[in-house]
């Protein structure tokens, strides 16, 4: 199972800026739908483990598509989560009409909401984790319309 993890990497690493970039979009987009997949599945259940684990795997959606972004704008991808905050604010300063978007601010509010508050600290809002999966639907919508 290693050897192919390594090699799934080694092979992303050959892909061109354009592809990576298009890669990181469609990892979010697959991350958030099998998070609202795992989401229902979880309600149904009644299982909180589940639907923690459906709230990462939304957050993950946040950090591929935050990370197509970033690729684009600042040839970078990040190493982790403060460069990515990090270089999220730079892409504001460099980019004026990016900051009207606010990335920065919508990456670091579903860090706390879904990160942070439901799969570390276990509080599950079942309508507030809702909201968060559409909020994460449209940053995924509006990175992949500034990239195009």
């Amino acid at each position: 199972m290693q050897c192919i993890i390594i090699l799934i990497t080694m092979v992303k690493l050959m892909l061109s800026i354009d592809e990576r970039i298009k890669l990181f979009i469609e990892d979010a987009k697959t991350f958030l739908k099998e998070a609202i997949k795992e989401f229902e599945s979880g309600i149904g259940e009644n299982n909180h483990y589940k639907i923690r684990d459906s709230v990462e795997k939304a957050w993950n959606a946040v950090i591929q598509a935050s990370n197509a972004l970033i690729l684009k704008f600042m040839n970078k991808i990040p190493s982790s989560h403060w460069e990515r905050r990090r270089l999220l604010r730079e892409l504001e300063r460099k980019y004026p009409e990016l900051e009207n978007y606010g990335f920065r601010d919508r990456y670091l509010a579903r860090e706390r909401n879904l990160h942070e508050i439901v799969f570390y600290e276990g509080i599950i809002d079942i309508e507030d984790i809702k909201v968060e999966f559409e909020k994460v639907k449209k940053y995924i919508k509006d990175i992949e319309k500034l990239i195009k």
